[in-house]
C-alpha cells in the first residue's frame, strides 16, 4: 500500500496507547497500524504550507520567504512573551494575532527527558504534551492571553527547565516526577500578574505512547542526506517514528516534504 502527500505534523488521539494519523489531501493513515511492519519513506520534493511551491523549507514547514512573511511564523510564536495582540499593537497580522493570543493558554510542567515549563493554547490540551512525548504533565496556570503564558514562563525557566533532550526521551531514560510538588515549589515565582490565575487543585495526566522497542542509540533521519530509507517500525513518540535499526524520523522536522510511503 503506497501513500504520496507532504507531510505535516501528525495528529494525534488521546487512548491507550495514543493514536497517531498522517493526514494527506486525499486520505489518511493511522500509523500505529504500520507497527512491526517494513515502511520506506521516498523523498520527492518540497512544497512549502503556506504558498505550495516546490522551494526548499526553510523552517516549520515554510520556505524561506513565506517564513520572515506570515504571521504563522512570527517570533511570537516561539516567544510567546513577545505578544503584542492584548494592546492593539500588530506584529505582521494584527486579525491573525488576536485570533491566536487573545484566547486561553496554559503554563504546564510535563516531563519527557526532564520536567520543563512549557506554553500552549488551552485547546491543544493534551495534544502539545503527546508532541513533547511527555509521559506525564500538568497545568499549573490558565490565562486569558498568550502574553501573560508568556512572561510566566520566562519566570519560571529560572528555576526549571524549557527544553527537551529528544535523545533521552526517544530512550525513555526518564524517571516518574512528583509534578503537584513542582507546582507547589515554583508557584512564589510566578509574576504577580498571574497569579490569580494558578490552579490549585488538579492532577497529573499519564500518557501512554505506541513503543514496541526504544532506540539504544537513536540516529535522526535526514530526507534531503538520505532520500529513501526502509525499515520496520517499532514505535511512535512525540513526532518521531522509531524503528529497528535505531533511526528515527522527526515528522514534524519535515513538514514541507512530498514523500511516498510505503509499507510491507
Amino acid at each position: 500500500m503506497n501513500y504520496v502527500g507532504v507531510l505535516t505534523k501528525m495528529k494525534t488521539e488521546n487512548g491507550s496507547p495514543i493514536q497517531y494519523y498522517l493526514i494527506f489531501e486525499n486520505d489518511f493513515l493511522n500509523v500505529n497500524q504500520l507497527l512491526d511492519k517494513k515502511v520506506s519513506i521516498s523523498f520527492l520534493k518540497y512544497q512549502c504550507l503556506n504558498c505550495s511551491l516546490d522551494k526548499k523549507i526553510y523552517r516549520q514547514g515554510f520556505c524561506y520567504d513565506c517564513f520572515f512573511e506570515i504571521p504563522q511564523a512570527a517570533d511570537w510564536i516561539m516567544r510567546p512573551e513577545l505578544s503584542t495582540a492584548h494592546l492593539g499593537k500588530e506584529d505582521r497580522d494584527l486579525d491573525y494575532e488576536k485570533k491566536v493570543q487573545l484566547q486561553p493558554h496554559i503554563v504546564y510542567l510535563a516531563n519527557s527527558s526532564n520536567v520543563k515549563v512549557g506554553v500552549t493554547r488551552k485547546n491543544q490540551v493534551p495534544t502539545r504534551w503527546i508532541d513533547q512525548g511527555a509521559h506525564e504533565a500538568i497545568e499549573i496556570v490558565e490565562v486569558p492571553n498568550r502574553y501573560l503564558a508568556g512572561i510566566t514562563e520566562v519566570a519560571l525557566k529560572d528555576h526549571v527547565g524549557d527544553k527537551t533532550n529528544w535523545r533521552t526521551m526517544l530512550k525513555n531514560e526518564i524517571k516518574d516526577e512528583n509534578l503537584i510538588d513542582w507546582r507547589e515549589k515554583l508557584k512564589q515565582f510566578i509574576p504577580e500578574e498571574a497569579m490569580n490565575y494558578f490552579i490549585e487543585n488538579n492532577s497529573e495526566t499519564h500518557l501512554k505512547f505506541p513503543v514496541l522497542q526504544y532506540p539504544k542509540k537513536p540516529k535522526s533521519l535526514n530526507l534531503d542526506k538520505t532520500p529513501f530509507f526502509e525499515a520496520v517500525l517499532k514505535g511512535i513518540k512525540g513526532q518521531y517514528l522509531i524503528f529497528d535499526d535505531d533511526t528515527v524520523f522527526n515528522v514534524r522536522s519535515n513538514e514541507g516534504y512530498v514523500v511516498t510511503l510505503k509499507m510491507t
